[in-house]
């Protein structure tokens, strides 16, 4: 129930206020039946805005982390999400993609719509990376329909750190349902995986017309992290002034 308070009454009509989203082919979105609607990510205010503009329920796998916050604020953004209906996974050990897939397939087994960003974090400077394997394995089980959706604007909008969202225009769009029946059957050969998943990034990026890398956004994140603290070790160094020696 507090779900659709929030997309129908106060959450929803604020971001449509705020943002003033264009929606395109949302038609493209099944009025029954589970599917797996599949989208870059590029802001925290993702989460909010693409439930807000789909007429059905959607649910979406969160990370661990917004559960699990400190004090008050952590206990106000457990509840946040646990009300709108997002399910907790752990993205850290060897057993973190399987219980995702779980949750996932759990969701899909019940005709509803699962949220995903094959990407598996936020975009840390608005170009597309590459797409994990889970979102193939569950569109191949589950038997479902995959619909690509494309968020364009909301990294200039709320980008990494920003608490307050910018006001900018935003555009969602989605693309026709990407169907994987020829593969019934083959959700454990890597190479089918893969190119299931690269298909799907592909049509988001068809969507999304951002710049694309062929690398893992977290392996982009963590590389650009050490080279940015190298360089700053670097600079120290040499800022550093020598010792004056004694005048004799």
């Amino acid at each position: 129930m507090f779900y659709y308070v929030l997309k129908y009454v106060l959450l929803g009509p604020l971001l449509r206020l705020v943002f003033r989203p264009r929606i395109e082919g949302l038609e493209h979105v099944p009025a029954t039946g589970a599917a797996i609607v599949a989208g870059n990510h590029l802001s925290f205010s993702d989460h909010f805005l693409m439930p807000a503009i789909i007429k059905r329920r959607i649910t979406f796998l969160a990370k661990k982390e917004y559960f699990t916050g400190p004090g008050i604020k952590g206990r106000l953004t457990a509840a946040f999400f646990r009300s709108a209906g997002q399910i907790p996974v752990d993205r850290t050990g060897k057993e973190a993609g399987q219980a995702a897939i779980r949750e996932g397939l759990g969701v899909l087994s019940k005709d509803e719509l699962l949220g995903i960003y094959p990407e598996g974090t936020r975009s840390h400077d608005g170009r597309l990376y590459k797409g994990k394997v889970g979102v193939a394995v569950m569109a191949l089980k589950a038997r479902v329909p995959v619909i690509p959706c494309a968020m364009i604007g909301t990294f200039e909008a709320q980008p990494p750190g920003k608490v307050i969202p910018n006001v900018h225009p935003v555009k969602i769009r989605f693309g026709e349902p990407l169907d994987f029946s020829r593969y019934e059957g083959m959700e454990n050969e890597k190479a089918i995986l893969r190119a299931v998943t690269d298909e799907i990034m592909y049509a988001i990026l068809a969507l999304s017309e951002q710049e694309y890398v062929d690398q893992y956004a977290a392996v982009a994140k963590a590389e650009q992290e050490a080279a940015a603290k190298a360089q700053a070790k670097a600079k120290a160094g040499k800022d550093r002034k020598l010792p004056r020696l004694p005048i004799s």
